[in-house]
């Protein structure tokens, strides 16, 4: 293997790196290219609180304007819908058309998501677990926003105190109440507990 933390770190970026490269590969398929899948995907995994154009711009790390534009390609394509907030008339909700919903199950990033399927449990977690603690680390290091599921965050309460997630949660920052579904959607204001 790699005889020294040098050697091993050098591998896993040059491995990283070259994953990028297919998976980003992949993604010019019907019509569409990676930031537009990937605008997909964030709308369908969002909560309602998350699925805005700057939440979507966070999220790709991308500027408003650049986000704006993937946004009015998928809006041309019929893939997405957007409609003014109900509570602040000034904000934009965005929702997957039925077009769009579609379109995800033939998602290139199956693909990838089939070949992890076949690692075993015992590949598989460390895997995870590594690539996640690695993603924190980059993303808190270049003061990028981490999104995560309300499920993992600290803001997620029940009845006011942390608690795990049921049918009685709420989100500490706006006190609303959180159905089972919401608490594993992505969220644009989540905080990690301390790792």
């Amino acid at each position: 293997m790699h005889s020294s933390p040098e050697a091993f770190a050098h591998r896993v970026a040059e491995l990283i790196d070259r994953l990028a490269r297919l998976t980003r590969e992949l993604q010019f398929v019907h019509g569409l290219n990676p930031a537009q899948w990937e605008a997909l995907r964030f709308l369908a995994r969002a909560n309602r609180y998350s699925r805005s154009p700057g939440a979507l711009a966070e999220f790709l790390g991308t500027t408003k304007g650049t986000a704006s534009q993937t946004l009015i390609a998928l809006e041309n394509k019929g893939y997405i819908a957007r409609a003014r907030s109900d509570t602040d008339r000034r904000a934009m909700h965005l929702e997957l058309t039925p077009e769009g919903q579609a379109l995800l199950a033939q998602d290139p990033i199956l693909t990838i998501e089939q070949a992890a399927g076949r690692l075993s449990g015992e590949v598989g977690n460390p895997l995870v677990q590594g690539l996640s603690r690695l993603l924190h680390d980059l993303q808190h290091k270049n003061g990028i926003k981490e999104f995560g599921v309300c499920g993992d965050c600290t803001l997620l309460c029940v009845k006011g105190q942390a608690a795990a997630p049921d049918e009685s949660s709420q989100c500490g920052l706006t006190g609303d109440s959180l159905s089972t579904e919401d608490v594993a959607r992505l969220c644009v204001n989540f905080q990690r507990h301390d790792a």
